[in-house]
């Protein structure tokens, strides 16, 4: 089964704690995007609490110093990030080959190419369609290409085995 990350912070997205006590044990990641949050840190603490119990790995969206102070990996948004100055997974998104490039740069693991379909969070925006996010792919290497925006089962298998996992909010609620 490919790896299925939960992001969180999407103005339509479901409790993000809620979600955290409902996902696989060891199956899942999460990604904490709730930077306007007043309670972030709270959130964030109480994340990498069930998230060391459950099994799941954490990446924090943008802040290297809360990652750093929970053990939790770092993801970049658009490939723009810090230079990587500790070990620990990195993530980042992208949506064109620039931000391809800059996720290199940035020494991301892997990287979130999106929108792949049309989505909820994102209404009207222009998305990639399969054959966009299979060219995006290709590009990515030697990042591991993930897929998200508008994911499902039917929808993820049109990618084809160079996906490495999906990312997804509604599906969660």
């Amino acid at each position: 089964m490919p790896p299925l990350w939960f992001f969180t912070g999407a103005a339509r997205a479901p409790d993000p704690l809620a979600v955290l006590a409902r996902l696989p044990p060891g199956l899942c990641g999460v990604i904490l995007r709730d930077d306007d949050r007043p309670d972030r840190l709270a959130l964030a603490k109480a994340a990498a609490r069930l998230c060391r119990a459950r099994g799941l790995t954490l990446l924090i969206a943008g802040d290297a110093r809360l990652a750093a102070s929970l053990g939790a990996g770092l993801y970049v948004r658009g490939g723009k990030g810090p230079p990587r100055r500790r070990r620990g997974l990195r993530g980042a998104s992208a949506h064109n080959h620039a931000e391809l490039r800059q996720a290199r740069r940035a020494g991301a693991d892997f990287v979130f190419i999106s929108p792949v379909f049309p989505t909820a969070s994102h209404p009207g925006a222009p998305s990639l369609g399969a054959a966009g996010w299979r060219r995006l792919a290709r590009l990515a290497r030697p990042l591991r290409p993930f897929a998200l925006g508008g994911i499902n089962g039917a929808r993820a298998a049109t990618l084809g085995p160079a996906c490495a996992g999906a990312g997804a909010i509604d599906a969660f609620s």
